[in-house]
Formats: C-alpha cells, structure tokens, sequence
C-alpha cells in the first residue's frame, strides 16, 4: 500500500490520511464490520482491498458527496491498490466483488462509498464501470477559476450487491 502511496500519488505518506495504512489492525482487522482482503503471489501482497465503517463528511469531503449518505451506515471502500505489474488480471474487480459482498452481509450498512485519486492509472475508469461519480474534483476547480492547482480526487457511489445503483 506505501508503494502505492509514493509511485501514484505523487506526494508519499502523510500520516493524516494514510495512517491506517501503519494501523491495520485498528483500522480493518479488530472492528466487526471492517476488512481488508489481500491478493498474494510467492508470498508477496500484489494486491489490496478494504472496507471500512465511515461516512463521508464534509469537510474535507464536498457537501453533495456527504449529503448523500446515511450517518453510520456507510461502508467505505479503501486501498484498492494493484501492484502495476500485475493489473489488468481480474484482481481489483476480484477483490471489490469480495468486499462488496462483505459490506452487503452486514446489517449496518445501506451504501458504499469510496474515493479515488485520478493519477492512479485506470483508476478512474475502472470505478466508473462499477459506480457512479457523484463529484468530480478536478473539474470541480477548475471551473471555480481560483488559480489553484485541482484536486485529483473522484468521489463514487457504489451499489450493495441486490441495490439498484
């Protein structure tokens, strides 16, 4: 998941929204209705999933993206990261459905959200074809004409198996 911090992100690990990447028994492992699902190959972690009980809130999230979902009943999809040398095999589509199917087995929750940074190659595609952008941040800046450099982050909602989306 640090590799995946550093070579697609462009700006490395910052403690403040990568921590349960340190954390993982905290953050995925010890809560009942948290996950993190691995893919390995020769003994190495080649690919990563997670779900994790949090609603989006705003800040730093954009209102209409917070807006849209129930206060404790939201299951975030977190660090869907594939090793580059292995995408394109079926293991992030895997991993997802296995989450999905997760977060659907818990009563708790009603909606799945995640986010996703647009440098992360074929990211952007790959959630378009599962979910539905609810907001677009790097055009979102740009059209405010602050000057400011834009975010790179979309925000998706995706349905619960047996949902419409």
């Amino acid at each position: 998941m640090l590799d995946t911090v550093y070579r697609d992100f462009g700006h490395g690990y910052l403690p403040q929204w990568h921590s349960d990447i340190i954390d993982l028994e905290a953050f995925y492992l010890a809560p009942e209705d948290n996950t993190l699902l691995i893919a390995e190959q020769g003994g190495a972690v080649v690919a990563t999933a997670g779900v994790r009980g949090q609603t989006p809130t705003s800040p730093p999230h954009p209102p209409e993206v917070a807006a849209r979902f129930e206060e404790g009943r939201t299951a975030s999809l977190y660090r869907v990261y594939v090793r580059p040398e292995h995408r394109r095999r079926g293991l992030a589509g895997a991993l997802v459905d296995a989450c999905l199917a997760f977060a659907a087995s818990r009563d708790r929750y009603t909606g799945v959200y995640l986010h996703t940074d647009a440098r992360t190659p074929g990211a952007v595609e790959f959630w378009s074809r599962r979910g539905r952008v609810l907001f677009d941040e790097r055009s979102a800046v740009n059209e405010a004409g602050d000057g400011g450099e834009p975010f790179q982050t979309v925000h998706f909602e995706l349905a619960l198996p047996g949902q419409s989306s």
